[in-house]
């Protein structure tokens, strides 16, 4: 797409806007060997760009893709026997591009493709809490309880015999009867876990949907169809749903040894080897009464004694009327 000159000068670092507008005045910029005046535009990918006889060197322009993934089609690259279609096969653009939200190959909807590998690490890593809303039909109806346990957390167990609990969510129910269509919003995706999750709770998935990431859409997009996603789009895109205020925040469990003291002030967990030994029990003899100790006024009498110091008075104690 073709632009001022001044302004992809800008883009490529050599100064202002302004600053690019005076060396266009003064002749020492060319566009494929010729040069250009101020007002000129040119196409950084189709026309070579030169100041004082040196080539500009443009950062890769940043690309936002949204597709609608179909069913049966695969978001990662796919292994080199696996003939299913993949995701990327569907986008005609050059170069590497990381894919925001993983959708097994029986389930549809929204993924993102970008090459700017610091948003996409935003999206996806658990630690940043970016939703993710998806349109999940289950047989049967949930109950209220079912829901409930659903959003706190349920442990799911892996092929190795680890067990893991899913972190809290969002679960409500758009339409209730024999299907139930549920919209669940959700700040983690490990693999399969939606319906893992439903059929562990008696609700196995019929249908899954992914409809937004963040406040992202999926819109009109039919099923293999992409585009590219503009400034308001990528807004929508880095800003999370509505229903994130009403998830609570998982702390990360340490082990004893390596726990960390609370921001409310307790106190580190200690090893058996570091606490210090408790004191003896007294014994019966070893106490006073409280009626046989010193009043105050004895005690520093007695502390003053042999020290060289003149008695303390004790503290009169007045009477009642005194007062």
């Amino acid at each position: 797409m073709k632009e001022r000159l001044q302004k992809l000068m800008a883009q490529a670092n050599l100064g202002s806007r302004r600053s690019c507008e005076e060396l266009i005045r003064q002749g020492r910029v060319r566009v494929n060997g010729k040069v250009i005046k101020l007002g000129d535009q040119a196409d950084p990918e189709m026309d070579i760009i030169e100041v004082d006889g040196e080539k500009l060197a443009f950062p890769e322009r940043k690309t936002y893709i949204a597709f609608n993934k179909p069913k049966h089609v695969i978001s990662d690259d796919g292994a080199g026997d696996d003939p299913r279609r993949t995701a990327r096969s569907y986008i005609n653009f050059e170069g590497h591009l990381f894919t925001v939200g993983r959708l097994d190959a029986d389930s549809e909807g929204l993924l993102v493709m970008t090459n700017d590998g610091e948003l996409a690490n935003r999206l996806t890593h658990p630690r940043y809490r970016h939703t993710k809303t998806y349109k999940v039909t289950v047989q049967g109806l949930p109950t209220q309880e079912t829901l409930a346990q659903w959003q706190k957390g349920v442990y799911l167990v892996e092929d190795d015999g680890t067990s893991y609990k899913t972190a809290p969510c969002s679960v409500s129910i758009m339409h209730g009867g024999k299907e139930t269509i549920l919209r669940v919003v959700m700040t983690e995706g490990k693999k399969r876990q939606i319906r893992r999750v439903a059929s562990s709770l008696g609700h196995p998935v019929i249908s899954l949907l992914r409809t937004h990431i963040g406040n992202l859409a999926l819109g009109e997009l039919r099923p293999g169809e992409w585009r590219e996603l503009n400034a308001k789009d990528i807004r929508a895109l880095s800003t999370p749903a509505d229903e994130l205020r009403a998830i609570p925040r998982v702390r990360s469990v340490r082990s004893a040894g390596s726990r960390k003291p609370a921001a409310t002030g307790e106190a580190p967990a200690q090893s058996p080897g570091s606490r210090k030994p408790r004191r003896p029990a007294a014994k019966p003899g070893d106490r006073r009464e409280r009626s046989e100790r010193p009043a105050r006024g004895e005690r520093r009498d007695r502390d003053d004694r042999g020290t060289g110091k003149p008695a303390r008075p004790g503290r009169p104690v007045r009477k009642k009327s005194e007062r």
